[in-house]
């Protein structure tokens, strides 16, 4: 199964992306705590360039804590300074504009060694689509600017909102990008909702999650389903099938991979991270 999808108004965000740039100091990268790299845009290397970032792994209570400890180590290994954030329930938000200081503290001495005024930090939001930008935006503005929803998509346009007085900050709608060289990583963003579902199929999201579950969290799925041992370790397919008949929809396929997406979309079989640090090891073994 191949996935993609790159709208009209993603291709010209990417063109308002690169002409905005000069007038910021620092880019806020949001990115989805279950998939830390599946979810970050490999366009934006090259967009970006030099210009100073701090990457925002946000949603961080859907993922498992391990893990996002672990990828938090990672990035700042390559050299990013990183932070956990839940933009839904406010946690880690009081430390992002200090996180945003340590980034431009080079910066900043400059300014003040030129005798140059402090102003506020200008800061651009960027990030795939359901990653929770427009979230984050209303938390950071302290009231409801930024339109949300559970969807991908929603932002269309950009906008200038004030934090304070220290970070003024400039949305822009989620840009994905328009091949996925790996098809896992289409898969990984499909069943967390971040491609819209009329353009997958969900049975396959939900095989492939189920396959996932199977491997890394087990017991969640026998725990989710009331599965006996040998009913939970069975292949995808008769899972799923299995747990269609329990949740009472008989032989219909279809109810019952959207069923299980679902579950696994909105947290009902536990924090997961779908993007793992030992997987990425061992391509990065693989190539050496």
């Amino acid at each position: 199964m191949t996935i993609q999808w790159f709208p009209g108004h993603m291709a010209k965000a990417r063109r308002e992306v690169s002409e905005k740039l000069k007038f910021v100091d620092i880019v806020f990268e949001l990115v989805d705590a279950r998939l830390p790299i599946s979810s970050r845009n490999p366009m934006l290397d090259q967009l970006l360039q030099q210009k100073p970032r701090l990457i925002l792994i946000n949603k961080a209570d859907l993922a498992d804590p391990q893990q996002t400890k672990h990828w938090v180590a990672y990035f700042k290994k390559q050299g990013y300074v990183a932070l956990a954030i839940n933009a839904q329930d406010n946690q880690g938000i009081k430390g992002i504009v200090p996180a945003a200081k340590e980034v431009l503290q080079e910066k900043i001495a400059r300014d003040k060694a030129r005798g140059l005024k402090a102003r506020a930090i200008r800061a651009m939001v960027i990030g795939i689509p359901n990653v929770g930008k427009s979230t984050l935006m209303n938390r950071l503005v302290g009231k409801k600017i930024a339109q949300t929803g559970n969807k991908p998509g929603v932002t269309k346009g950009q906008q200038w909102l004030r934090f304070g007085n220290e970070v003024e900050l400039l949305d822009t709608p989620g840009i994905l990008w328009p091949k996925f060289e790996d098809p896992e990583i289409g898969k990984r963003l499909a069943l967390t909702g971040a491609i819209k579902d009329q353009l997958i199929h969900l049975d396959d999201i939900a095989l492939y999650g189920l396959d996932f579950f199977a491997r890394y969290y087990p017991d969640k799925i026998a725990l989710r389903y009331n599965l006996t041992p040998e009913e939970a370790a069975l292949l995808a397919p008769e899972l799923l099938m299995k747990i269609t008949q329990k949740r009472g929809h008989k032989d219909n396929y279809d109810r019952g991979a959207e069923l299980v997406v679902f579950d696994i979309r909105q947290g009902k079989l536990g924090r997961y991270t779908l993007d793992r640090l030992e997987e990425l090891d061992e391509a990065d073994d693989t190539v050496d």
